[in-house]
């Protein structure tokens, strides 16, 4: 693996209309991809649902595999289990994958969002086998899983499956201690298990690139020409057992930025580590639903309810209190009325959108009290 610790992660691509995620501007994100290849990084991760139905695979072939020589990057993707839940689905599903990307094999490959329920399919189904076999056969280099569950769940993945080479977890230093979410209980499983870790969701959906005002304020005190993102990504790439993280950037902007401190790492001193674990405080005191926007919720929503678009609307009143209530009834109304997003209210309480969330929030209820909020 690159020894550059910044990873190119597909989920959030730009767009060509912001409104349709489908639609990824290719012309952006080859400009994108050829400046993270010129500094010297090369590490891709993509899955199928990431812009829905292959469309982050789809891009990374026209913009990278199709652009570049194959020993130039390395490219990560996974198996999902809420769409591959039968035996006979493994082979036609990882054959699409390889077709869409572009390539003859995958240097990484997952298993998906993984928790105990899914533990249990992909044992039902031969899927530990599966990877197994397409690593004998060179389709795959390095096998292992993204995982979204409690720590004694992951202690008991790695003892019956010790073939799994990495581990994909959620870690930033706002999540270190949740309850739920158990950053650094899992990290901390991984490492004991001797696994190296895959950092996802370093900036938490991007709710550590806006932080409230107090806590913005110690971090540009500290460092007047560092990002507040930089400080999240730093906090986890400065960890030992960390081999990469994800940064799902979406511009230029975005790029640059983690360039300017990724390129020539610093971990943080002992001072620096404290001052972010002084700004996590703050932070975990206003947030108020702990959604990261990957948008799993949203595939297959009947009522095509923007459920993390909203929810950020109703972190942001937490975060920046009522000053920012009628600047989120501003955009609600902008996403319900102009974009025709299904409004909160209009939830018929299927349940889908739970039973797909990593982070096991109540959804139904946080719609309830969104549309009180908000309309």
């Amino acid at each position: 693996m690159n020894s550059k610790k910044l990873g190119f992660g597909l989920m959030r691509l730009p767009l060509e209309n912001p409104t349709d995620v489908t639609k990824v501007d290719y012309d952006v994100l080859c400009k994108m991809a050829d400046r993270y290849m010129e500094a010297g990084f090369n590490y891709f991760d993509t899955a199928n649902p990431y812009h829905g139905g292959g469309n982050s695979e789809t891009a990374f072939r026209e913009c990278i595999a199709r652009r570049y020589p194959r020993d130039s990057y390395t490219i990560t993707n996974k198996l999902t289990f809420f769409i591959v839940q039968k035996a006979e689905e493994l082979e036609p599903f990882f054959a699409r994958q390889l077709e869409r990307c572009g390539v003859d094999y995958f240097d990484y490959y997952l298993l998906h969002s993984m928790n105990k329920d899914y533990l249990e399919l992909a044992e039902k189904i031969g899927a530990f086998d599966f990877v197994q076999k397409k690593k004998a056969e060179g389709k795959i280099k390095h096998i292992g899983f993204s995982f979204h569950d409690t720590a004694d769940v992951l202690e008991d993945f790695l003892t019956r499956h010790p073939e799994m080479e990495y581990v994909q977890l959620q870690l930033n230093y706002a999540d270190w201690e949740n309850v739920e979410v158990q950053s650094r209980k899992n990290y901390e499983t991984a490492v004991r298990h001797g696994k190296q870790v895959l950092v996802m969701e370093p900036v938490k959906g991007g709710l550590l690139s806006n932080v409230p005002p107090e806590a913005e304020k110690l971090l540009k005190d500290a460092g007047p020409d560092m990002s507040v993102a930089s400080w999240a990504i730093r906090y986890v790439a400065s960890m030992p057992n960390v081999a990469m993280v994800l940064s799902g950037m979406s511009s230029m902007e975005q790029m640059e930025d983690n360039l300017s401190y990724m390129s020539d790492f610093k971990p943080l001193t002992e001072s620096e580590k404290q001052l972010v674990e002084q700004v996590a405080q703050i932070i975990v005191s206003k947030e108020r639903i702990a959604c990261t926007g990957c948008r799993y919720c949203t595939d297959g929503c009947p009522q095509k309810i923007g459920i993390p678009d909203f929810f950020k609307l109703m972190n942001d009143i937490c975060k920046f209190g009522d000053r920012q209530v009628q600047m989120s009834k501003s955009y609600y109304n902008h996403y319900t009325g102009t974009l025709g997003m299904g409004k909160a209210s209009a939830c018929i309480q299927c349940g889908q959108c739970e039973a797909h969330c990593p982070q096991h929030l109540p959804i139904i209820q946080h719609l309830k009290e969104t549309a009180e909020m908000l309309e």
